[in-house]
């Protein structure tokens, strides 16, 4: 049992929003589980904490929610969490020889909070200028899906989507925005709900606040 000195010091880490790695922190055995075990033994103990907090866990209403909420978390929410759900991403030769930026802006996305496990609601927006390759778009929306479903911050989920690119795309010039409402900002804590998380990532060509600003040019035709 944690000590009350270390129980605070890990609600402050948790207040500020703060990230330990920008790796998402995982046991070694993670995956020696199926995801059959895992739904399994999370049935069980959301039904104790659900049990715990006084809840009629005979209601029809009621008994069936502890396998509903296994289920979302393995197989939906954070299934981004098990390296067997990364999307396969076929990289093609930019044979058309487009060689300015391209933009996919407004991608919506939805993750997790690793602090509270309250939702981030919020939309992504893209660019990159082709080193030679070039991905299908849909596969921008699916990175950004893939990594938004485990428990997050927002820095380390903007990290780990640049990264990807990077080494899908073959070029440093990527650049990301991400803008997000984080729901253990707004319901619980101080409570403000009209608050809005930005961050922004970028390497190569956007370097060059002249490239920056046709981004932001860009996607601001779409907000």
């Amino acid at each position: 049992m944690n000590s009350i000195v270390e129980k605070e010091l890990f609600e402050i880490l948790g207040d500020n929003h703060q990230m330990t790695s920008a790796d998402t922190p995982l046991r070694p055995d993670a995956f020696d589980k199926t995801d059959a075990e895992k739904m399994n033994t999370i049935e069980q103990l959301f039904f104790a904490i659900m049990e715990e907090m006084g809840l009629d866990m005979t209601d029809d209403s009621l008994m069936g929610t502890p396998h509903r909420v296994a289920k979302m978390f393995i197989q939906e929410i954070f299934s981004g969490l098990n390296p067997a759900n990364k999307p396969k991403v076929s990289v093609f030769e930019n044979s058309y020889h487009y060689d300015k930026m391209l933009v996919e802006a407004g991608i919506s996305f939805n993750s997790t909070c690793e602090h509270h496990f309250l939702p981030i609601i919020g939309k992504a927006h893209i660019g990159y200028v082709s080193s030679g390759k070039v991905i299908g778009l849909s596969k921008l929306n699916r990175i950004v899906d893939y990594y938004s479903r485990r428990p997050q911050v927002q820095e380390r989920l903007i990290m780990q989507i640049f990264n990807e690119l990077k080494t899908v795309l073959e070029t440093d010039s990527v650049i990301v925005v991400m803008e997000a409402k984080h729901l253990c900002v707004s319901s619980r804590g101080i409570k403000d709900e009209s608050s809005f998380t930005s961050t922004i990532q970028y390497g190569g060509v956007f370097n060059e606040k002249e490239n920056r600003n046709d981004f932001f040019n860009l996607i601001q035709k779409e907000n």
